[in-house]
């Protein structure tokens, strides 16, 4: 729903502790637009768009992210490095402190709600202290009728403040930042940081130990899309391997970018109402979709524009993480509701740096539940301090940060459905050819859509195993041919023309793949465990 209106009705929030504030509840995108730009917390970018700086933090900040332990989380949650325990008591002290600071202030309110399926429904009342924060949520989240919002009650809260500064030594943080999930309370409460990505993964999160503990429903990090015939595809990947852009189709429907659960009712249903994408590098020419929803209601983060408000997309001395935020509807191909069928495909995207990987391969049940787990892509050299080689990095589930509940709980989900709906999972390297990261080449885009194609047009189905060659390290099946694609192009070990370095180099990343499984096996059946590379390297 667009709407450019302020809803007539009135909240008040001193059930929530904030006492004495000027509430702006459910204001339009253009009002919260101009209200940004009259408080000089932003510009208007000469596509209409509005363009903010979110302060010292220009990403999510994984070590400033706890969940209260309580009766619901402590026996369920996997804790540990990800997922840090917060002290109830702490976290009530803390909320009071907020609330205290947020009153007297002019705050915004919207209401709003995840998930597109009408059985999943999560009803969240999202309060901010800046106006662009909120214009965030108008985008990101799903956005109620009148008539719905008439009766709306909020099962979850949202409460943000990126001016309040947490005291660690008092407080219980790490440091003057936080994101806080509290279950019992149902409340995710943000601290310290204007960056707008801690208010949707906070809900994320939530919905990510909510669903498959109290709905036997998968939610997954990944993007999905729909074919004229009704086919949906999803595509997992980490930053960086193309998921947005790969997904983001003008020949077939979005149903989402980031965020969506699969049902047992053979559906895939999006959580949000927007896209959050990367803009760094953007073009026109490349992402033609994505350039083109940069306009009036969306929000750019942390860009640099000339005087006459241009954008350089290739600027990154603020951060690599540029984003934009637009509400989907700035998508012209999407699919409403934003709910597909099983799907018939999943893509698992990583950017290969070592280049040793096919560029697509066909996984076996086993191997999928085992790469899933791993959720492995790459840095590349000069991507972080000290990276002057490729590195393996590894993020269980495509979304570890986001997962609460032990990556085994989410794999074997996963396989199950995998097998009761006889869904293909595809392993696509989206990184490095004839060499790694310095030595070979990106994989060409026109390549890795050509195979995303073929495969969703039924050309490079798995009947043949004499059209699949086995690799001899990673034990996947490579196809032979693919219409649009040099065959050269699909064997790696033939594009080093060395094999003595392509193995060795080979061999070093399915060490590093078990080095890093190590932490989950205990927790794995044998069948996942029977996933992962077989052969060793001496």
């Amino acid at each position: 729903m667009v709407n450019n209106n302020q809803f007539t009705k009135t909240i008040a929030l001193e059930d929530y502790g904030i006492k004495n504030a000027k509430v702006n509840y459910q204001l339009s995108p253009n009002q919260l637009h101009d209200i940004a730009i009259k408080k000089g917390q932003g510009k208007e970018v000469s596509s209409g768009a509005l363009a903010v700086n979110t302060g010292a933090f220009t990403g999510r900040s994984p070590k400033d992210r706890f969940i209260v332990k309580d009766d619901i989380t402590k026996d369920r949650v996997w804790w540990g490095d990800i997922n840090i325990p917060f002290d109830a008591d702490k976290f009530d002290a803390l909320y009071d402190k907020v609330v205290e600071y947020l009153s007297n202030k002019e705050v915004f309110v919207r209401d709003s709600y995840a998930c597109a399926d009408e059985n999943y429904k999560l009803n969240i009342r999202v309060i901010n202290e800046y106006p662009w924060s909120n214009q965030f949520a108008y985008n990101m989240f799903l956005r109620p009728t009148e008539e719905e919002l008439t009766n709306f009650t909020p099962e979850w809260t949202v409460v943000n403040a990126p001016g309040f500064m947490a005291v660690p030594d008092i407080d219980g943080t790490r440091q003057h930042n936080f994101a806080i999930l509290n279950f019992t309370k149902k409340i995710v409460l943000v601290g310290g940081t204007g960056y707008t990505g801690e208010i949707k993964k906070g809900i994320f999160s939530a919905l990510n130990f909510i669903l498959p503990v109290f709905k036997n429903t998968l939610p997954m990090h990944c993007s999905a899309n729909v074919g004229d015939a009704g086919d949906t595809a999803i595509f997992f990947g980490l930053s960086g391997t193309g998921k947005t852009t790969l997904s983001t189709d003008p020949n077939r429907s979005l149903i989402g970018d980031d965020e969506h659960g699969w049902t047992n009712e053979n559906t895939v249903f999006n959580f949000e109402g927007g896209c959050y994408a990367k803009v760094i590098n953007l073009s026109r020419e490349q992402e033609p979709e994505i350039h083109d929803a940069i306009k009036k209601d969306a929000i750019l983060e942390n860009v640099i524009l000339d005087e006459k408000g241009h954008v350089d997309f290739e600027d990154i001395s603020i951060t690599q993480n540029t984003r934009v935020s637009y509400p989907i509807y700035h998508i012209e191909n999407i699919k409403q509701p934003s709910i597909g069928k099983n799907p018939k495909n999943i893509f698992f995207l990583t950017a290969d740096a070592f280049g040793v990987l096919p560029p697509i391969s066909k996984l076996t049940p086993s191997q999928a539940a085992y790469h899933f787990i791993s959720g492995y892509t790459a840095k590349v050299a000069g991507t972080e301090a000290g990276v002057v080689e490729p590195q393996p990095s590894f993020s269980a589930c495509f979304g570890a940060p986001f997962m609460p509940l032990h990556p085994a709980k989410y794999a074997e989900m996963l396989s199950k459905k995998m097998k009761e709906s006889g869904v293909n999972v595809w392993l696509v390297n989206t990184g490095w050819t004839g060499g790694p990261y310095g030595v070979g080449i990106r994989m060409k885009l026109k390549y890795t859509r050509a195979m995303i194609n073929a495969v969703l047009n039924g050309d490079l189905g798995l009947y043949n195993y004499d059209d699949y060659h086995i690799h001899s390290v990673f034990g996947v099946a490579q196809p032979r041919t693919c219409p649009g694609v040099p065959t050269s192009v699909l064997s790696p070990r033939a594009t080093w023309n060395n094999d003595k370095a392509y193995y060795k180099t080979a061999f070093k990343l399915t060490n590093a793949f078990r080095e890093n499984f190590k932490k989950f096996e205990a927790h794995c059946n044998e069948e996942i465990r029977r996933g992962g590379p077989q052969r060793y390297a001496f």
